[in-house]
């Protein structure tokens, strides 16, 4: 079998990963124009006009669009659109998908040449491409909810003074939108647009717990449900809901000093192995290359080497993970 030249195999991969990206940006503007040629044309031809418009346009509709709106009503379409808006991603499903597909085009490739024709680094580049751009989801997930909350105990001082001060909730929350950071103010922000279309703010709430995935944001907003319901001093509850969070920061802090060590641990042993084979499989290819001129002996080795280093990874951080 001839070898295949990475020179070809990296310009097919990034022409194929170009061709993804044009037809999701294309798909993309031509959806949101069609939207708005829509709402203007509403204002100037009867609704039977536009009814007929409607139907030809159906009729024209490309397989990609068909496709998409289909996509949009499964449930795991709007979980995807769920997780890009947590994880603060200006994308649609559709888009999301577009790239992850040229990542696992491109991730083979571009292990292969980095590799010097390594198979092994080819792998490990599909790997990452396959893998890789949910893991970047949730990971910045993670750390988008990190920021919220490290910003409650603020957010809260803000309401209570606010609330002490005369000012109704509605203003408290457009305050919260002016005058704090992102995300706070990008949330906030979006919960007093969702009021001033016509949702209730119980509604705008909900929605922001969706958003924003905290058990510390969800007793917040239980607080403010319940007192739009029954009455009572918001601020005093909030008060006491301050003084809860900043306790539970403080003891998640020290547990997390406490429990560094066998996290920093957990990671170093975990890749330590792996960086050593790729180094070796750099300098020396033959010394490892035992492993694949073996059959099916070496490569059992190495899945066995691999399995117990991921569990063992998993393991470690399991037991350094305490709840709070």
């Amino acid at each position: 079998m001839p070898a295949l030249n990475p020179t070809t195999l990296l310009l097919v991969g990034g022409g194929l990963a170009l061709i993804l990206l044009i037809i999701g940006a294309i798909l993309s503007v031509t959806s949101s124009g069609t939207k708005d040629i829509e709402e203007r044309l509403a204002e100037y031809i009867s609704k039977e006009e536009l009814q007929e418009l409607e139907q030809v346009r159906q009729a024209q509709e490309s397989l990609w669009r068909k496709l998409n709106r289909r996509a949009e009503r499964t449930g795991w379409w709007q979980r995807l659109r769920r997780d890009l808006i947590r994880a603060g991603l200006r994308l649609t499903p559709f888009e999301y998908i577009l790239l992850r597909i040229a990542a696992f085009v491109l991730g083979p490739v571009v292990g292969y040449v980095l590799g010097r024709g390594s198979w092994l680094v080819a792998g490990l580049g599909l790997l990452v491409g396959l893998f890789g751009p949910g893991w970047l989801i949730r990971f910045l997930q993670r750390r988008r909810v990190a920021q919220f909350e490290a910003q409650l105990v603020d957010t809260l001082n803000l309401m209570v003074n606010g609330l002490r001060a005369g000012f109704s909730v509605g203003q408290v929350i457009e305050s919260i939108a002016t005058e704090m950071p992102p995300p706070t103010s990008e949330e906030f922000r979006r919960v007093m647009q969702e009021t001033q279309i016509g949702l209730s703010l119980e509604e705008a709430l909900d929605h922001l717990v969706e958003r924003i995935p905290s058990e510390d944001l969800e007793l917040i907003v239980t607080a403010i449900k319940i007192q739009q319901q029954v009455g009572g001093s918001l601020a005093e509850i909030l008060d006491t809901i301050s003084f809860t969070i900043r306790e539970r920061i403080r003891i998640k802090g020290e547990i997390r000093t406490l429990t560094a060590q066998a996290r920093i641990s957990g990671i170093v042993l975990a890749f330590m192995p792996v960086v050593l084979f790729l180094i070796i499989n750099f300098i020396s290819p033959e010394y490892t290359g035992e492993f694949f001129n073996n059959g099916l002996c070496g490569y059992s080795m190495l899945g066995c080497g691999l399995i117990l280093i991921v569990s063992g990874y998993f393991l470690m951080q399991k037991v350094a993970d305490i709840e709070v």
